[in-house]
């Protein structure tokens, strides 16, 4: 089984699904009329109320979106939670602006309805909830390079191995945002404080399946130095492969377990990790160790530079 010797293909792959996320993720700055993420009150401000309406007098989403848009808030959120139950996003209402939201709903559906939960975040609040989520991932992914230079110090070139491993890292955070785009418009997913969780529990996943296949990779190279170093990356590649795949599969199964049968609150953040899961482990054995054997076949560019200007062709001619 030569996974290396088809690592174009891998890293192709890969840089397509990284290009669709991305133009998924600016394509609202581009003047698109799609993508982009939904995200929360935690980045945005705003209320978020949980309503849950007798069976017998539910009135829809399009209804209570409606009703909502008479109250003054036509640029209300309305998501269906099953059950006669709606979560409504709105606007900072304020301490009164809630009541008058439901005294305008009572007008339009008598009083047959309750308030479970409500939230309200400011634009500090936000502000500074984004910028903390990006001072987490930066600083996660550095301690990440540092752990993995000094993990792999006796080998040569660990700062490859860290960089490899940010690469892939960055890889799978891309593709979770790509997908939570795609998400948002089919179902509404939500970028909130949680999804933040998430993308860091993703991280610590790709880093320790990651490290896994370096660590057999450090192994070789020290029991056999002189054998072609593609060929330990292939070699180590194999050697973890099922428990890899085995590891994945089985937290994959406890994920979609919660995701089916454990409510509608916490649908975001499972799928969260479960996409993590899958891209994690893809990463790890397709992309990050790939970068390394094309960082190592060309003196630290791989097949990325073309073959002209590689290392060696001056003293080859």
């Amino acid at each position: 089984m030569d996974i290396v010797g088809k690592r174009r293909i891998y890293l192709s792959f890969s840089g397509a699904l990284a290009a669709i996320s991305i133009i998924f993720l600016l394509a609202q700055n581009l003047g698109l009329n799609f993508g982009g993420l939904n995200l929360g009150i935690d980045f945005i401000s705003g209320t978020a109320v949980t309503y849950s309406f007798e069976s017998t007098d539910d009135p829809g989403p399009d209804a209570l979106r409606d009703a909502l848009g008479t109250a003054g808030h036509d640029e209300a959120v309305v998501q269906s939670l099953g059950e006669s139950r709606y979560f409504v996003r709105m606007t900072d209402l304020g301490s009164d602006g809630i009541n008058a939201v439901n005294a305008s709903l009572e007008d339009s559906f008598g009083s047959d309805f309750s308030m479970l939960d409500t939230t309200t975040v400011g634009r500090s609040v936000a502000d500074d909830t984004i910028r903390n989520a990006f001072t987490a991932v930066l600083v996660a992914a550095v301690f990440v390079m540092l752990y993995i230079i000094y993990a792999f110090r006796s080998v040569p070139y660990s700062y490859r191995y860290a960089i490899a491993a940010v690469i892939a890292l960055m890889h799978d955070v891309l593709l979770v945002f790509g997908l939570f785009s795609v998400l948002g418009i089919l179902i509404n997913a939500e970028v909130n404080a949680i999804f933040i969780v998430g993308i860091l529990t993703v991280i610590g996943y790709s880093v320790n399946d990651t490290i896994v296949v370096f660590d057999r990779i450090r192994e070789n190279v020290r029991l056999t130095p002189g054998r072609a170093f593609r060929s330990t990356v292939n070699l180590s590649i194999r050697e973890t492969f099922t428990r890899s795949l085995a590891t994945s599969v089985t937290t994959m199964t406890v994920i979609l377990a919660m995701l089916l049968f454990g409510g509608s609150s916490l649908r975001d953040f499972l799928i969260v990790l479960l996409a993590g899961v899958v891209v994690g482990t893809y990463s790890s054995i397709f992309i990050a160790a790939q970068i390394l054997v094309a960082w190592d076949s060309a003196g630290g560019l791989g097949q990325f530079v073309p073959r002209r200007f590689r290392r060696g062709s001056v003293e080859a001619a």
